[in-house]
């Protein structure tokens, strides 16, 4: 089973992690910037975060034979903050990278007058730079933040279906597809979604333009849901073709919207980065 996990926060995680996804099959991921769960002061600490995005989080990754991508963004909790929104305006440096895979996450936490004009303004930059938005759907009233983003999206430049909306659910999935969208679900422990519900989604659904991710992060999560959710397609019957369509060609189906993904990991990887080895006591 060969795995692409679409929404990971590896910045978060160990390098057990690693080692334990590339035993469970997943060879390719992308990572996108997000809320770290304390509050950021200043635009500086957001350069130093997407700094390490493109360049830390890539070379750890490849120590364990697994591809590493990102997408870059002000994320829908920070754009409330005045504090942060200076990094609209230094977007455009960061999304040139060749690691930038989209734009995301963007989208909506409350639903306020800022993240509005914040989801507005990086659809425009995605368009600009051609590259698909990852769409950050609300935990809270998430039919109403789901409609609101529509909106925004179709008056927006970039078209639909170079949009990603994540964290679907029972409640949004008819909308998202309908619209036009490619569709997101992220199964996580107690929240979100689990491996049977997503089953039943993918039996009434279908497997075309579906995505699923573990959006592991911070909390308590599991980089290893991607995997279990192939499992139970496969007791489910669904075949090998179905698995494989969800968990690795549909992701690269996304993303290579970009033009930007490099899956190819047969170079050895550098044994350091900058100078710094990730062996303790190492280079």
């Amino acid at each position: 089973m060969r795995i692409f996990d679409p929404h990971i926060h590896m910045t978060s995680r160990t390098t057990d992690d690693y080692e334990a996804m590339y035993e469970a099959g997943v060879r390719a991921l992308v990572e996108p910037a997000f809320w770290l769960g304390q509050p950021r002061t200043s635009p500086a600490s957001f350069f130093d975060y997407f700094d390490a995005l493109l360049g830390w989080e890539p070379f750890r990754a490849a120590q364990y034979g697994i591809a590493h991508h990102c997408t870059i963004a002000l994320n829908p909790k920070e754009a409330n903050d005045p504090r942060c929104t200076p990094v609209l305006d230094a977007l455009p440096r960061y999304l040139d990278k060749d690691g930038v895979v989209a734009v995301g996450e963007i989208g909506y936490d409350s639903m306020t007058p800022a993240e509005d004009t914040a989801l507005a303004t990086q659809l425009q930059l995605a368009a600009d730079h051609e590259l698909p938005a990852l769409v950050h759907t609300p935990h809270r009233d998430k039919l109403t933040g789901l409609h609101r983003t529509l909106d925004v999206v179709r008056e927006s430049a970039l078209p639909v279906d170079r949009v990603l909306i994540d964290h679907l659910n029972e409640t949004t999935v008819k909308d998202a597809k309908d619209a036009g969208s490619w569709l997101g679900f992220s199964v996580y422990p107690d929240t979100k979604m689990d491996e049977d519900r997503m089953v039943e989604i993918l039996r009434t659904y279908g497997t075309e333009k579906v995505l699923v991710n573990s959006a592991a992060d911070w909390g308590k999560s599991d980089p290893l849901k991607t995997r279990r959710v192939g499992e139970v397609m496969l007791k489910a019957g669904f075949g090998d073709d179905d698995v494989d369509l969800v968990l690795w060609r549909n992701p690269i189906a996304f993303y290579g919207l970009s033009g930007r993904l490099q899956l190819d990991l047969t170079e050895p990887a550098s044994p350091t980065h900058e100078g710094n080895s990730i062996l303790r006591g190492g280079a």
